[in-house]
């Protein structure tokens, strides 16, 4: 294991002194923290977390090593990796690579050796900052590396889904018969999402964030998915102005993420940023149309901002929020109540995490199905 010494700095000014993991060099992003126990994969690779420095609150990383399976996409899109014991080597059948290898390999900047529990309780009562991991034999001094930190780009007012989409559209095609055509909008998808509802016989055109109405229509959708994805959502204008053509047309829609912000934003709801948001696998969530509580995967520093209790007019006809964390109260998901439209804050395609909100994409295909079988009555 390296013994290259390297520093975390957070944009207060607030320090703490470890060792190299991945690869050597800087690197600044904003500083969240995730809870998850496992899926330290898949948290590497989720798009979502572009230009974010994670913190990871469980304290042993790296002992199932790396496999070709679990990726969420083509790459580890984390600005920079904050762990405090590493394992000393993998040890798991599925494992191909190290860890540390791997960030290295990908130019992923890490730090090791640190409280991350102190770190954490730190964000939670500040809460989310800029923060930068310097390593290297001859480390700048501390005002100089602070002033980088405090120099980068804050994730307030970021567009960001542009930047971690697919430039060219494809298909992922439905195991067995297929039932529906879906167009999902890539803002950052997770590789297992498509996966989820190829299980259920969807059939999805994932499509670049710019995509076009025209270009939605010319798939042949009987459904449209917006993904998760990095970013403020209200910067979204685009992808924004396309949800209220698809809303306007009636059109099935299923959103996650960043997708129920866009859908919050679309019914002329505001977003804001959370102190510290969520991340993890462990967040506990409740289904107010079923009364049912579910354990939830997020990855999330926006929140819409809507009554929670009641209904509330939108351009598109009523709505209501259908699901709220547990924890904090926060909006977890909206709802049309006369209309095929509806969105969570979380991550059903469980990716790591727990399968408790999988039954959403088969709410997708039925609200699909019932919209089918209204057309041809009509």
């Amino acid at each position: 294991m390296t013994q290259v010494p390297a520093v975390l700095v957070l944009e207060d000014g607030t320090t703490w002194r470890g060792r190299a993991y991945g690869a050597v060099g800087s690197t600044v992003g904003e500083a969240v923290f995730s809870t998850g126990m496992t899926g330290y994969q898949e948290t590497l690779t989720d798009p979502s977390y572009h230009r974010q420095v994670v913190v990871m609150t469980a304290p042993h990383i790296g002992n199932t090593g790396v496999n070709d399976e679990d990726n969420e996409s083509s790459k580890i899109w984390v600005a920079g990796y904050v762990v405090r014991d590493p394992a000393r080597r993998a040890s798991n059948w599925r494992s191909r690579r190290e860890l540390p290898d791997e960030l290295s390999s990908q130019g992923v900047v890490g730090i090791s050796h640190v409280d991350t529990r102190s770190i954490t309780r730190h964000l939670r009562e500040r809460g989310a900052m800029r923060v930068g991991i310097f390593s290297g034999a001859a480390l700048a001094p501390e005002h100089e590396l602070l002033e980088q930190v405090r120099n980068a780009p804050e994730m307030s007012g970021a567009a960001l889904a542009d930047e971690v989409s697919t430039s060219q559209a494809y298909v992922v095609p439905a195991i067995g018969e297929k039932r529906f055509t879906v167009a999902s909008l890539d803002l950052g998808i997770k590789s297992m999402t498509p996966q989820r509802m190829a299980q259920r016989g969807i059939e999805s055109h994932v499509l670049p964030a710019l995509a076009t109405i025209d270009e939605v229509l010319a798939t042949g959708a009987d459904g449209v998915f917006f993904s998760n994805g990095p970013g403020d959502p209200a910067t979204a204008q685009p992808q924004i102005a396309l949800l209220r053509e698809v809303l306007e047309r009636r059109i099935p829609f299923f959103g996650i993420c960043f997708g129920n912000q866009l859908f919050g934003q679309a019914l002329d709801l505001g977003t804001y940023k959370l102190g510290y948001g969520h991340r993890g696998i462990n967040q506990p969530v409740m289904d107010r149309t079923t009364g049912k509580v579910e354990v939830t995967a997020h990855n999330h520093g926006f929140a819409v901002d809507a009554p929670r209790e009641g209904t509330f007019a939108t351009p598109f006809g009523t709505a209501q929020v259908s699901h709220v964390c547990l924890n904090d109260d926060v909006v977890e998901g909206l709802k049309l109540v006369d209309g095929p439209a509806f969105s969570v804050q979380y991550h059903p395609e469980a990716a790591a995490g727990p399968h408790d909100a999988g039954y959403l994409f088969d709410r997708f295909a039925d609200l699909m199905g019932e919209h089918s079988a209204d057309a041809q009555k009509n």
